[in-house]
């Protein structure tokens, strides 16, 4: 009985640890069928990535210089059609100047589909930068500047803060039939700003809000017909404001003193 049963243990022990066994010949099958697959993907990728045929650009724009944009092209034009890195070509599009954003898609069987917006300035800065319509600096150094544009001045870095300043109190002159030439911010942050009719506002440094309210208050009810006789209305009072009338023959202190030097 003994003998019987430690045969038994054996044999159970036996069947539970029994490796299983390997089919050689479907397994080399499946292996065959991935590289003849993969053949055939690297096959068609291959015949279908041919070198790209043309590049159609789209886009309505005035400054963008042309000559740039085919420059950042060049480089692409010999890539496949398939394997050039569209995100690259958009970035080196997005480098040229007055290029706001670029889109390029795939047209098949061998056009990039380049789309191109055009950065538009609402302002200058400075001497010679330009400030688009969320407040940036997209050109420090512009060989032309649009006359009709405003002039902002400020510390380095405040470019988004006083262009804010200026799109907020420009629409509010707009209905008044008046616009701004001039808005400066200072080192010691005070602001003020020369307006189309001639004459400049001081803002000061503190509550600007409220006395921009005033102001607009002053010139509705006071200085409506005779906003072509102020030479200068100072609004750095708690309660009020001051008003310099123009002298016959005299003109302005320039504006620059008000907003002072910058950075």
């Amino acid at each position: 009985m003994p003998a019987k049963r430690s045969n038994r243990r054996s044999a159970v022990a036996r069947k539970r640890f029994a490796l299983p066994t390997i089919n050689w010949r479907a397994l080399l099958s499946g292996l065959v069928a991935c590289v003849a697959l993969a053949g055939v993907y690297k096959g068609t990728i291959w015949l279908l990535d041919q070198p790209i045929e043309a590049v159609q650009i789209h886009g309505t724009f005035q400054r963008v210089p042309s000559v740039r944009i085919e420059a950042a092209l060049e480089g692409y034009l010999d890539e496949g059609f398939l394997s050039v890195n569209l995100r690259d070509v958009q970035n080196r599009l997005t480098e040229v100047p007055w290029v706001a954003k670029a889109s390029i898609r795939r047209q098949w069987p061998g056009v990039l589909d380049v789309t191109i917006i055009e950065e538009k300035a609402a302002a200058r800065w400075g001497k010679a930068g330009l400030l688009n319509t969320r407040g940036e600096l997209f050109i420090e150094e512009a060989t032309h500047l649009p006359v009709e544009l405003a002039r902002l001045e400020g510390p380095a870095g405040s470019e988004k803060l006083v262009a804010q300043r200026y799109f907020d109190l420009q629409q509010r002159l707009e209905q008044r039939g008046l616009s701004i030439n001039i808005l400066g911010l200072n080192d010691r942050g005070a602001w003020a700003m020369r307006l189309s009719g001639g004459f400049d506002v001081r803002l000061g440094s503190t509550g600007i809000d409220g006395r921009a309210d005033r102001f607009f208050r002053a010139l509705d009810q006071i200085l409506a017909q005779q906003s072509d006789k102020v030479a200068y209305i100072d609004m750095r009072y708690t309660n009020g404001f001051a008003i310099g009338w123009k002298k016959a023959g005299a003109r302005n202190a320039s504006i620059d003193s008000e907003i002072g030097p910058h950075g």
